[in-house]
């Protein structure tokens, strides 16, 4: 509100200080006729009020001339001092005339201050031409009671005059008729007055200057142009009434003292109408009053722009056509109770005092709660008016604002509809970014769409009178934008649908290129030229059947991606492109996957021949070379030398024979693969057939060359044991025969029976020793 209030107030202190200058230069103008109107008398006058007052000099004679009485003569000189001197003389005969300077000094003369200049000569006016008029002693100034005198009986002279009506001695002169009604109160020869119009106010006015300058020789001290203005100088005005009042006071009266006796009863029947008048136009101007400051205190504004205007319209009117005549009225009881008042004075009457209540004051008091209320009921209708204007303002904006997304809206729902991304990866994924880009743009515009919502929303907040058709356009705003992100999501869905099935191509199209790599090394002839060759190759196929087991696990991704993209299209009707084609290359690359599985299979098959070819090989070999070791053992000539040496290699013979014992099932099972291999047909069963053959020739061949050697170890134990025999014989015979040929026969007893025991004990091993002997006989070793 402050900030509201601060450009009236500056506008309203413009309009003060323009109306201060204007009436001042209109005083100046007024003051400085009204001074040489009177320094005339003694040939002298000024050409500048502000400069030719200075000295002092024109300032002590117009003193003299308007006093009659006779001043100090002027110091000569035109030095600062000697005008302060000359001011000074001055202002000590007006303090001596009991004139009250205040806040002035000479200094402010000499220096040409236009206020405390028209000030002084206001001052020497209401001194020496308004004091002079006054009425009975009131409780008012010396002053005002002059000023009121002169308003009374300008009152007075221009009662019943059409049109005129003084109550001030500012806009009640305006029209000129004021001045014609005194005029031609007094002098109705010189004035047609009926023949004047209200609305002619400049020929009213110059008709009555002239008049007054030509006829009566009173000095036109003001213009028409000083007058019909809107606001009047209250003092320059006064200054020239005052010089009709002066003039007509001097005519001669009419009223004769016979007349006076019935004048008073008249008078008293006239005074008790005019109370009974002045009661009953005051209540009606105090209910009238009360009424309308409840009126003015509604604050129930017409929510439009419109109707505020309206409102502030009746306002207006009610300013210029309802109050004025209250205005007037208010006046005119002013004047009806002074006049009153006046003439029960002037009848040695008491005055008339108005009830409480209805006093003159109260009336002031309630016009002043009018004021009041009037210039809040202005300043609420402005204010309303200024927001009821931001609110259209805003409204408007809102409006711009809204038809602009709308329109942009429209636009992007056009192009998110719109679904051309191509029909390879390449062109999907520029199609994505694209979509990014676009999504981003959306996405920043949300602010803007968010803008309208806050514009509408304060326009709520203010209670906007059209909020309804606000609200529905910001809520069409919203579902359009609500709509563009449904689009949006549904295109951006729409995309990444066409860009997994545009990457599921491109990963059939990878799986089919990897394929047809594996495919080639699947079809390689090399099968292995020897066992470590199938071994290696072997590996190196479990390596390709684990790529083919990730390919197939690739696969069956694909085809299941496949088969979501098929199921999609069955529930949410959209399709990036025809399901036949789909479940073509599906198709295509389940049978490339078939055939490449059914590949790796016969070609571990055919390695896993090889690799058991290559180890029949293999370990034919290994039966070969331990055959061959174990032949050339079986083969060696070595007999021995001795018995030790035979049982020792005999013994060995025997650990050979059980190890072939122990050898023979490893044999038997290679022989059993390689008949295996025959039966099976396999690609080398010629070749086994040989090999076998040849092996098991080899086994029948070490086993006869192991029983060979077995018997010449066996003979040669028997032969050499025969000799160990005989020497064992050969030399227990001979210890036999030392003791039986010894010539010992004994010396005693003893010694007899002792060697009769060991002779009986010889003949005891003798016999035992016949068996031996008996074993020892030729026949037996030729036999042998």
């Amino acid at each position: 509100m402050q900030a509201l209030l601060e450009p009236v107030e500056l506008y309203y202190d413009k309009i003060f200080q323009e109306l201060r200058d204007e009436r001042e230069s209109v005083q100046k103008k007024t003051f400085q006729k009204w001074v040489n109107s009177h320094l005339v008398r003694v040939s002298s006058r000024i050409g500048d009020l502000y400069v030719d007052l200075r000295d002092g000099k024109m300032l002590l004679k117009l003193l003299e001339v308007l006093s009659g009485e006779r001043l100090p003569r002027p110091t000569k000189g035109k030095m600062r001092i000697h005008c302060l001197e000359n001011v000074d003389k001055a202002l000590q005969f007006l303090r001596e005339q009991r004139v009250h300077l205040e806040n002035m000094g000479s200094h402010d003369i000499v220096d040409g201050n236009p206020r405390l200049s028209l000030g002084l000569i206001w001052t020497i006016i209401l001194r020496f031409q308004i004091q002079d008029i006054t009425i009975e002693e009131t409780d008012n100034q010396e002053t005002k009671s002059a000023k009121d005198a002169l308003l009374l009986w300008c009152q007075m002279k221009t009662a019943g005059y059409h049109n005129v009506n003084v109550r001030n001695f500012t806009t009640s002169w305006r029209d000129g008729l004021a001045f014609n009604a005194i005029i031609h109160k007094h002098r109705p020869d010189l004035i047609q007055f009926e023949k004047l119009s209200k609305s002619n106010a400049m020929y009213n006015l110059n008709n009555s200057f002239n008049v007054a300058e030509e006829k009566l020789g009173l000095t036109k001290l003001l213009d028409a142009e000083d007058i019909f203005v809107e606001h009047p100088d209250e003092k320059s005005i006064i200054t020239y009434v005052v010089t009709y009042y002066h003039y007509f006071s001097k005519m001669k009266q009419e009223t004769v003292q016979g007349k006076r006796i019935g004048k008073v009863v008249g008078i008293a029947m006239e005074n008790d109408r005019m109370i009974q008048e002045y009661e009953g136009l005051t209540s009606d101007l105090l209910k009238w009053i009360e009424s309308t400051i409840a009126a003015l205190g509604e604050r129930q504004f017409t929510n439009s722009l419109v109707g505020v205007q309206q409102q502030l319209a009746q306002f207006n009117s009610y300013r210029t056509v309802e109050k004025p005549p209250k205005f007037v009225e208010k006046g005119n009881l002013e004047v009806l109770l002074f006049t009153l008042q006046s003439r029960m004075r002037a009848n040695n009457q008491k005055p008339y005092t108005p009830k409480e209540g209805k006093m003159i004051s109260d009336i002031n008091k309630a016009w002043e709660r009018l004021e009041k209320s009037e210039h809040e009921r202005e300043l609420a209708l402005r204010e309303e008016l200024i927001r009821q204007e931001k609110l259209e303002q805003l409204a408007a904006r809102f409006n711009r604002k809204a038809s602009m997304r709308e329109t942009w809206l429209s636009e992007n729902q056009r192009l998110v509809s719109q679904d051309n991304f191509g029909f390879d990866l390449a062109a999907v994924e520029a199609a994505a970014k694209k979509h990014e880009a676009i999504e981003t743009d959306i996405f920043a515009y949300e602010e803007r769409v968010q803008a309208v919502v806050a514009v509408s929303q304060e326009l709520e907040a203010e209670n906007y009178h059209d909020i309804d058709r606000i609200n529905a356009r910001k809520d069409n705003v919203l579902r359009l934008w609500n709509y563009l992100l449904e689009l949006l999501r549904a295109r951006r869905m729409r995309l990444e649908l066409s860009l997994q099935l545009q990457q599921n191509f491109q990963e059939m199209l990878y799986i089919l290129d990897s394929m047809e790599e594996l495919k080639l090394r699947l079809q390689s002839d090399d099968y292995g030229k020897h066992l470590m060759g199938v071994e290696d190759l072997l590996q190196k196929h479990s390596l390709v059947e684990a790529d083919i087991n990730v390919l197939g696990e690739r696969v069956k991704a694909v085809v299941q991606q496949s088969q979501r993209f098929l199921d999609q299209e069955t529930t949410e009707g959209y399709r990036p492109c025809d399901p036949a084609i789909i479940v073509e290359r599906v198709q295509q690359l389940e049978d490339a996957y078939a055939e490449l599985v059914r590949l790796a299979v016969e070609r571990r098959a055919r390695l896993e021949e090889s690799r058991r070819l290559w180890q029949f090989y293999w370990d034919m070999a290994d039966e070969e070379n331990w055959i061959k070791e174990k032949e050339q053992i079986a083969s060696s000539a070595e007999i021995g030398h001795d018995l030790h040496t035979i049982n020792l290699l005999l013994s060995k013979h025997k650990a050979l024979e059980s190890e072939m014992a122990s050898h023979e099932p490893q044999l038997m099972a290679v022989v059993d693969v390689g008949e295996e291999l025959v039966r099976r047909q396999h690609f080398g069963a010629d070749r086994i057939r040989d090999r076998l053959q040849e092996i098991l020739g080899m086994w029948d061949q070490l086993l006869k060359v192991a029983a060979l050697r077995r018997k010449r170890l066996e003979e040669a134990v028997d032969f050499h044991q025969f000799f160990a025999d005989a020497d064992d014989v050969d030399i227990w015979m001979l210890d036999t025969l030392r003791l039986v040929s010894s010539e010992d026969v004994g010396r005693d007893e003893a010694n007899v029976q002792s060697l009769l025991k060991k002779h009986k004990d010889v003949t005891d091993d003798l016999k035992n020793y016949s068996t031996t002997i008996e074993a020892l006989h030729p026949a037996r070793l030729s036999a042998g």
